[in-house]
């Protein structure tokens, strides 16, 4: 396999995309491609954007199957190894919970997202929040925990063991430190957790050692 990604730093849909495919612990070739830059608008009309529009990721499984969503991506490996990677939870409420919670944040949290860009080096002092930021905050810690009450268990994460559900929330969680936006005390331990998972170490690892700078992307919260 291979997955093509952006900025590790910068790129949010990349890592959701990357986590889901570092789940399988299946071997896969990792492309990382510089967003934004001079070659940017050449390279993403090539053969291997394609059928993605120019977005990433994009998971090439071989030379015919091609999966250009992060959710996609997620599902595809859940099949791909027989459901047997831990990507749903087992029990049926709960993974009925997980796929409406990953559909949400697929869709959803669109003011949060356009003004609080993904920006994994940097940590920005607390300021306050848009009312429509706000919003998108206060429903995401109320279905986290409702996630953590019904089914967290004696587990760090939503649904008690590492989930697609993390997997997709995972970019919210930096976006919560890099801005400083205060949390209620459940939430602490599980943006801890989630930062200290394994994989997001790794990620994170690879965002720090980058050297590309995307000035848009800099910088405190849009007002």
């Amino acid at each position: 396999m291979k997955l093509v990604i952006g900025n590790k730093a910068y790129s949010s849909w990349s890592l959701r995309g990357w986590l889901a495919v570092r789940q399988s612990g299946l071997a896969f070739e990792e492309v990382n491609v510089p967003l934004y830059d001079e070659d940017w608008s050449n390279r993403r009309e090539g053969d291997e954007f394609a059928p993605s529009g120019g977005k990433v990721p994009i998971l090439w499984d071989g030379a015919d199957i091609v999966v250009w969503d992060s959710l996609a991506i997620i599902d595809y490996l859940n099949e791909k190894t027989d459901g047997a990677r831990g990507y749903w939870p087992e029990d049926w409420a709960a993974r009925a919970m997980a796929r409406s919670m990953a559909a949400e944040m697929h869709s959803g949290f669109a003011a949060l997202r356009r003004h609080h860009s993904m920006n994994i080096r940097r940590i920005y002092p607390s300021a306050d929040l848009l009312p429509e930021v706000q919003a998108d905050v206060v429903r995401i810690m109320q279905i986290w925990a409702e996630a953590r009450a019904r089914f967290g268990g004696e587990g760090d994460y939503l649904f008690g063991e590492w989930s697609a559900a993390d997997m997709m929330f995972a970019p919210v969680v930096t976006r919560l430190i890099t801005y400083s936006i205060p949390l209620p005390r459940f939430a602490v331990p599980y943006c801890q957790a989630v930062v200290s998972h394994p994989h997001m170490q790794e990620w994170i690892g690879g965002a720090q050692a980058e050297d590309w700078v995307i000035e848009q992307f800099e910088g405190p919260a849009e007002g």
